[in-house]
């Protein structure tokens, strides 16, 4: 049940990953002892209890990244046999490696070309979209916008954000 709703594009799957807080709460905030908290793909609108509230939607590299590890060793324990079925892939049982695949995917189209041209991880930054000079140097960003992969925080993030390169060796060799 808790992988229907990861692998759910109206919950925590993105088109460009796995968001940090479901989608869902965007239209059914959780609310709780005079707090409120609502999905935010993006930078925060406010500041929760003082704090950095950007965790309430946008897509963070090593949280995914730890994600996919853990369904790498739920299929190695399952010896590959389990199969579940996911919003994502309807009417298909599917294994914990497709799943893996599905996600790394998500992420790695994060900093690769689209049909267009365009690389989600830099928005609508004509700069960095358009100009010769700048569109093929990726930099790594701390965290991405749950709806579209737009590059937010530092960008600068090569410790965690350079994992993509683990995943375009394991699913793009």
């Amino acid at each position: 049940r808790i992988l229907a709703r990861v692998f759910d594009e109206k919950e925590f799957l993105s088109p460009a990953g796995i968001r940090s807080l479901s989608r869902a709460h965007l239209d059914h905030p959780f609310h709780h002892d005079g707090t409120t908290v609502v999905y935010e793909p993006a930078e925060s609108d406010c500041k929760l209890k003082g704090g950095n509230s950007n965790w309430r939607g946008p897509i963070w590299f090593p949280i995914s990244y730890l994600l996919l590890e853990s369904l790498k060793k739920l299929d190695k324990a399952f010896h590959g046999t389990l199969r579940v079925e996911v919003p994502a892939i309807p009417g298909r049982q599917v294994g914990f490696e497709q799943l893996r695949k599905l996600a790394a995917d998500r992420l790695i189209s994060i900093f690769t070309l689209d049909a267009d041209g365009r690389r989600p991880v830099y928005g609508k930054c004509p700069v960095f979209q358009n100009d010769p000079h700048w569109r093929d140097l990726i930099l790594f960003y701390e965290y991405f916008d749950g709806e579209n992969g737009t590059g937010l925080g530092a960008s600068h993030q090569t410790g965690w954000t350079g994992l993509v390169a683990n995943l375009i060796d394991e699913y793009r060799s």
